[in-house]
């Protein structure tokens, strides 16, 4: 069942010769802006109920925009947004907040506008001081608040009645890293309660950790809309692209269904890339903690002064649990000419708990893919984890410990 649905969404803004031209307009008569400038146009999706979905983009894509009129506090100028529960929203920070009101004022104050009666919010008012962990500072003024402590007080009112769609900005990535992690504690809590969840991040663990989908927004405009570990490849791909000179961008489909992004110049590609045991065999499952040798075959296409090959793994919802390259081993690659070919082989042991892996593959001029990208290519390889030799153990990481027990005998 679909719990939101947006169609059609635009919204532009315009100006007018005089505002008489601006009345007119209202009142449905003929009035042409002397300038118009779209922020959004011909947005549509659906999200069904206890689905999570990121929306990313650069700044000036229109998430800002596309949030403020899905939570009411903005109209759009076509198209039509439908609710099927209650929402809960943390758009910019402090929001709604008054200043010179202490965080208990601001707290009654914007629990009423969500809705809650005087007696609603008694209840619920320790809770939310609790959760915000600011102490003494909850009856002073909003002023003299940090960021953080806004963040807190705002989220803490925001999550203290579970909300059928919760909604957050950007406003996560302010503060410490301890309220970090309780939030998101928060919001996996909703998740599994069925809430469902549109958030704004950056945070590409955080989206893919989180979300079952996500909505690349362009100028204004849905790009791609997919699987959180496809669009954020692709994301990351773009932006790539615009950091170097005649760079392309492909997605395409791999034989086990997924969705790869490869980007770059082309100045150099990866031919092969393979997973071997210390005997120089393929693996396809790889046992916990086994010596292992990623081997790759590169192909120059053009003269380069310098290259640098490197390497990611990801879990299997596509966040990055190890990456090096030559740059940072201390391998200088120099002076290669057209039609060369070389390999390279990183050896390790697979410290990895069980699970599907893959590993990405990135070629570039400089120790970072975002200068100079010849070719950067998801899901270059994928393999598998299985325990066979190891105690049982969770987590993506294998690091067993040595274990002493004393007992005091007095």
């Amino acid at each position: 069942m679909s719990l939101m649905s947006v169609q059609g969404l635009g919204k532009a803004y315009r100006s007018y010769r005089s505002e008489w031209q601006r009345v007119a307009r209202w009142f449905g008569l003929p009035s042409k802006p002397v300038e118009e400038h779209w922020v959004l146009r011909g947005v549509s999706f659906d999200i069904g109920a206890g689905e999570a979905v990121a929306l990313i983009g650069q700044n000036g894509a229109g998430k800002s925009t596309l949030l403020k009129i899905i939570t009411g506090t903005l109209h759009p100028t076509e198209g039509s947004v439908r609710l099927g529960g209650r929402i809960a929203a943390i758009l910019e920070l402090g929001m709604g907040f008054n200043p010179e009101l202490t965080g208990r004022q601001n707290v009654l104050h914007a629990a009423g506008l969500m809705g809650f009666d005087a007696r609603q919010i008694a209840a619920a008012m320790s809770d939310i001081e609790a959760f915000a962990e600011i102490g003494e500072y909850f009856e002073e003024p909003v002023r003299t608040y940090s960021s953080g402590m806004q963040m807190r007080v705002a989220f803490a009112v925001a999550t203290a009645f579970r909300p059928d769609i919760l909604i957050v900005d950007e406003a996560l990535s302010v503060g410490d890293a301890y309220f970090q992690h309780k939030s998101f504690a928060k919001i996996r809590e909703f998740q599994k309660q069925g809430t469902t969840l549109l958030i704004v991040s950056h945070d590409r663990n955080a989206v893919q950790a989180i979300c079952d989908r996500a909505l690349f927004l362009e100028r204004g405009r849905v790009l791609m809309d997919g699987e959180p570990e496809a669009v954020m490849d692709y994301y990351n791909a773009l932006i790539a692209e615009r950091e170097g000179a005649l760079s392309t961008v492909s997605v395409s489909k791999t034989a086990d269904g997924r969705t790869q992004t490869v980007s770059g110049t082309g100045e150099a590609s990866v031919e092969s890339v393979g997973l071997f045991d210390a005997n120089g065999r393929p693996l396809e499952f790889v046992d916990v903690g086994q010596p292992v040798v990623l081997r790759a075959r590169v192909a120059v296409h053009a003269d380069l002064p310098s290259l640098v090959f490197g390497y990611m793994i990801k879990d299997r919802l596509g966040q990055a649990i190890f990456g090096t390259n030559t740059y940072h081993l201390g391998l200088p690659i120099e002076n290669l000419r057209r039609g060369e070919r070389f390999d390279l082989a990183f050896a390790f042991k697979a410290t990895l708990g069980v699970g599907s892996y893959s590993v990405a593959t990135g070629l570039h001029a400089t120790e970072s893919h975002l200068s100079g990208n010849y070719e950067w290519r998801d899901l270059s390889l994928v393999f598998n984890v299985a325990n066979i030799s190891r105690e049982t153990f969770v987590g993506v990481a294998w690091i067993p410990p040595e274990l002493e027990f004393e007992r005091d005998e007095t």
